[in-house]
């Protein structure tokens, strides 16, 4: 049987069966599925499946799968629904499947529903999806530059080039398409408005005695477009005759977002996108160290709430602007914090082997960027290692951030991977020589402080003491009194987001 079948087949009784399972999507390293009664999931033997990294719960209920393997699985999972609600089709009543949709819409209502939340959550389904094509142009762009620097290859590095730069040259387009399906209206129309921002026509458009530049605003004149055509196409279907509108509604869509976003919304977004590359460059160019030490240390609090998302758009601005995003390397040196931090529990609980082994399988994946099984069955249940694993990214955060404020900037053709990971997608002012020792750098910075401030801060003398206890039952669950972590060495549930940058 196919591996990946194979784990979706174990996954799928484990969360309540078919009928439990109201929707799938996945992101980078989690399945995400929405349920419809959590109380049938039995959690315990979901963890223990050697391939779940961990289980978080944020609105879906999301099965930390890793990259590559959550990607395979999906569609295997997606499959087993569809041919379990084929089979149970025949027996559903009409009144059973409308009170099911009715239950579920309510409660979909009442968790989680707050605005900037709901907000941030689009936003990441419009850029998120784009991630693997950002990923694999990135390492192409990177592998040409270093055929370029080698003087190897010659005939071939035009070719990489154009294979890096093309979808970075449409990217507008591809975000105006999925803003258009996030938001509830015609994926292809919203493509064809962003796809204004992007031509090399409105050069020689004239707007109040101004010529555009193509490509003038970028991902957020994209974004913008689509969203001011989806809210056209909804006025129209609304007005328009059901006869005229095949006709009528496109066009109308098409030629009302299209030329406010050539009379304005680039001209704005334009700005908006200038500046959010100068104060990039400003913040780490001026504040250097300190602007390291806050964003390192502020990101995993800022991944548990979901606020992190909202950092994706200006991520892809900087890329599509200079090449690279110089803030992701700086929030990367989270996760090597996270890996010193847990490194340093390993070492302070020899006697605790459920943990200690928790952390052996973690990790290898915490070394490459994966930090969801570190951070949910290790640091998060204990407490203070959480806060001295921020510590120790804000150390490898301050680290790269003085190199920019002397002048070494380290930026990263692509977001999603961090840890060593990321070093394929280095790029920088000084080449890839200095990216590569500046980055590699602050992790060491990082693990070398979060395993310090673990081992020194990281437990006070009763926990200590409780946790290096022999692993019996009632050890266990006195641990867990005292900690308030629910398992002395199982991950606790925390209202998080996906920590990708």
């Amino acid at each position: 049987m196919d591996k990946n079948r194979a784990i979706a087949e174990a996954i799928l009784p484990l969360v309540g069966g078919a009928a439990n399972v109201t929707d799938v999507a996945h992101c980078m390293t989690r399945l995400r599925l929405g349920l419809r009664d959590r109380s049938l999931v039995r959690e315990a033997e979901l963890r223990a499946l050697p391939a779940v990294l961990g289980v978080v719960e944020d609105g879906t209920y999301q099965i930390v799968l890793g990259p590559g393997t959550v990607a395979r699985v999906t569609p295997e999972f997606e499959a087993l629904l569809t041919r379990s609600t084929t089979t149970a089709a025949a027996t559903a009543t009409a009144d059973g499947l409308a009170a099911k949709g009715e239950a579920i819409r309510s409660a979909r209502r009442t968790r989680n529903a707050t605005p900037v939340r709901l907000l941030l959550r689009r936003i990441a389904d419009i850029f998120v999806p784009l991630i693997p094509a950002l990923i694999g142009c990135g390492v192409i762009a990177g592998l040409g530059g270093l055929l370029t620097n080698l003087h190897l290859l010659p005939s071939l590095t035009p070719a990489l080039t154009a294979l890096s730069a093309g979808f970075m040259s449409l990217i507008a387009v591809f975000v105006g398409l999925n803003t258009a399906k996030v938001f509830g209206g015609t994926p292809v129309l919203g493509g064809a408005v962003a796809a204004v921002v992007v031509f090399p026509g409105v050069a020689h458009v004239d707007v109040f005695g101004r010529t555009l530049a193509p490509g003038q605003g970028g991902v957020l004149g994209a974004l913008a477009a689509a969203l001011l055509a989806v809210r056209v196409e909804k006025w129209c279907r609304g007005r328009v005759p059901e006869a005229l509108d095949v006709l009528v509604t496109p066009t109308l869509t098409v030629l009302v977002a299209g030329l406010a976003t050539l009379y304005g919304l680039m001209y704005v977004a334009g700005r908006v996108a200038t500046a959010i590359g100068d104060l990039a460059d400003r913040l780490l160019t001026y504040g250097g160290t300190g602007a390291g030490l806050v964003l390192g240390g502020l990101f995993l609090p800022l991944v548990m709430v979901g606020l992190h998302q909202a950092l994706i758009p200006i991520h892809t601005t900087l890329i599509e602007q200079q090449g690279y995003t110089v803030l992701l390397p700086v929030l990367a040196m989270a996760g090597a914090g996270q890996v010193g931090a847990a490194a340093a529990v390993y070492v302070r609980l020899p006697r605790n082997t459920s943990l200690r082994r928790t952390i052996r399988s973690a990790l290898p994946a915490g070394l490459l960027g994966v930090g969801e099984p570190l951070i949910y069955g290790v640091s998060l249940p204990l407490g203070r290692p959480f806060v001295t694993a921020c510590v120790g990214g804000a150390a490898g955060g301050g680290f790269v951030g003085l190199f920019h404020q002397f002048g070494t900037a380290v930026g990263s053709t692509a977001i999603g991977p961090s840890g060593w990971a990321l070093l394929p997608l280095l790029a920088g002012d000084r080449g890839m020589g200095a990216a590569l020792a500046v980055y590699g750098g602050g992790l060491l910075t990082g693990y070398v402080t979060g395993f310090a401030a673990t081992y020194w801060f990281g437990f006070t003398r009763t926990i200590l003491t409780d946790l290096n206890a022999p692993p019996t039952n009632a050890n266990a669950t006195a641990t867990a009194t005292r900690t308030g972590a629910g398992s002395a060495t199982g991950p606790a549930r925390a209202p998080v987001g996906d920590p990708t940058p």
